[in-house]
């Protein structure tokens, strides 16, 4: 089955021209005019990949990106940008905001295909190597379930917070994981706060997991609101 590409473009002869390129290299192209058109295909259709131009009017790239990059379904999803801007501050502000790839216009579409299989057969070994290690998260799953524990700390007071029947010793760095987590935070962002890889966060939760009879994030946050071990 062909990768399906979202495109994001204001300017029509552009975004024609390289969607019958990318449709001739073998892609299912979808395209939007505006970044907000392009976030509303994407609540139905979630592409495989996002090439997003930067300089477009209300929301621009940038906005568009940390958009994307604050939601749980798209965090991991490859995109890249096209822009007449090809200085190197304006490349790093790119890929300080999370994206993957800076293509500056004029460009050789040979190379944006070469970019995009890049980036596709990266995310694919990238997904492997976590099926293999029993990891693959399920995207939808993990936002549903931070939403719970969200829903969970609003109703905190409703939850009963006697002592633990029982004591379960947790290491400083497992109690500073299960404080974030009941926090609400991704695993990418609990990694970021404690200057970690999210593999050790993985880790770390599993552990908790395993500490607390759990099987979820929103029951371990349960359990922790219950039995005073979220701080």
């Amino acid at each position: 089955m062909s990768a399906q590409l979202l495109l994001v473009d204001d300017e029509p002869s552009l975004r024609t021209a390289v969607k019958d390129y990318l449709q001739e290299s073998g892609f299912n192209v979808l395209t939007a005019t505006n970044a907000r058109e392009g976030w509303d295909i994407m609540q139905q259709n979630i592409p495989d990949l996002v090439i997003s131009d930067v300089m477009m009017p209300q929301v621009d790239g940038y906005q568009f990106l940390k958009q994307l990059r604050d939601d749980p379904r798209f965090q991991a999803l490859p995109v890249i940008f096209l822009t007449a801007k090809g200085m190197t501050g304006d490349r790093i502000q790119g890929y300080q905001a999370g994206v993957d790839a800076y293509l500056p216009k004029p460009f050789d579409p040979d190379e944006l295909v070469a970019i995009v299989e890049n980036l596709l057969a990266r995310r694919q070994a990238q997904t492997k190597v976590s099926s293999e290690d029993g990891e693959v998260p399920n995207i939808a799953e993990l936002a549903n379930q931070i939403a719970q524990i969200r829903v969970l700390l609003t109703h905190r007071n409703g939850i009963s917070q006697s002592p633990a029947p029982f004591n379960i010793d947790l290491t400083p760095r497992e109690q500073s994981v299960l404080n974030l987590v009941a926090e609400g935070l991704m695993n990418k962002e609990i990694a970021r706060r404690l200057d970690t890889s999210v593999r050790n966060v993985e880790k770390y939760v599993s552990r908790l997991f395993s500490k607390t009879g759990t099987n979820s994030r929103t029951e371990l946050v349960r359990f922790a609101l219950e039995h005073g071990l979220a701080k």
